[in-house]
């Protein structure tokens, strides 16, 4: 038996599976990773939380790499990895998504159980009254000439509703997730490099938990040696040939 048969037969065994994503999920709808080559970090220094909440010239470089991402962020689509999840979700047999991504690319393609580690890049809030604004209502201001935009109802500083580096996951959807992971009968590991933690943790406590792990992604990853199964390819042709099958 080959190893996408093997795949194949986890899926179909599975009635309760879920599904871990990162970057690599993406990718194919057009929105740049992080940590590859070519990617968002090798392009723009990232902005601490303690960086942004210190120093203006900060903040200024933080909604310029914001202002000149948008349109890439805006664009993306959902592909076919999304749409597989959402159709398996909508047969029953998926319980959630835990992803790491932050464009929202999982909601759009139709599922509804989708616990975001770093947030999302679609809402931006104040810090300060945590008032909530569409993302693409502030980058019209970005556009006017604001450089750093503030809160209309307390003038208090606005940030993306994602996690930046030195703040913590948020800690009731990191538990859920966990739960998640920890009681599913198969967790579908997708895309991931699982080298940022506290996130790659989550596919560890389901392999520690007896949930049999199916990893598909381009590279190998230093959790393979968990999974039941390893796919290596692009997850939006792997994904739905092992799901539809």
């Amino acid at each position: 038996m080959d190893v996408l048969d093997s795949a194949r037969r986890l899926v179909r065994a599975s009635r309760r599976a879920a599904a871990f994503t990162g970057a690599g999920v993406s990718t194919a709808s057009g929105v740049s990773d992080f940590r590859s080559p070519g990617g968002i970090w090798s392009r723009y220094r990232p902005v601490t939380i303690q960086e942004f909440l210190a120093s203006e010239e900060a903040r200024r470089r933080y909604w310029l790499y914001k202002k000149e991402t948008y349109a890439e962020v805006a664009a993306a689509r959902p592909n076919a990895a999304h749409l597989a999840l959402a159709r398996m979700e909508a047969a029953g047999r998926l319980a959630g998504v835990i992803t790491q991504n932050i464009d929202g690319l999982h909601q759009e393609a139709g599922s509804r159980r989708v616990l975001e580690l770093h947030g999302t890049n679609r809402r931006v809030e104040c810090l300060s009254c945590r008032r909530a604004y569409p993302a693409a209502e502030i980058h019209q201001r970005l556009l006017a000439g604001a450089a750093v935009p503030t809160c209309d109802s307390c003038g208090g500083l606005l940030k993306p509703a994602t996690v930046s580096f030195g703040q913590p996951l948020p800690a009731d959807v990191l538990a859920g997730a966990f739960e998640l992971a920890r009681t599913a009968d198969l967790l579908l590991v997708l895309g991931s490099s699982l080298v940022v933690h506290p996130a790659a943790a989550i596919p560890e406590a389901a392999a520690g938990a007896g949930v049999p792990v199916l990893i598909v992604n381009r590279e190998p990853t230093p959790l393979d040696h968990l999974a039941a199964v390893v796919l290596h390819g692009p997850v939006e042709e792997v994904l739905p040939v092992v799901l539809d099958a």
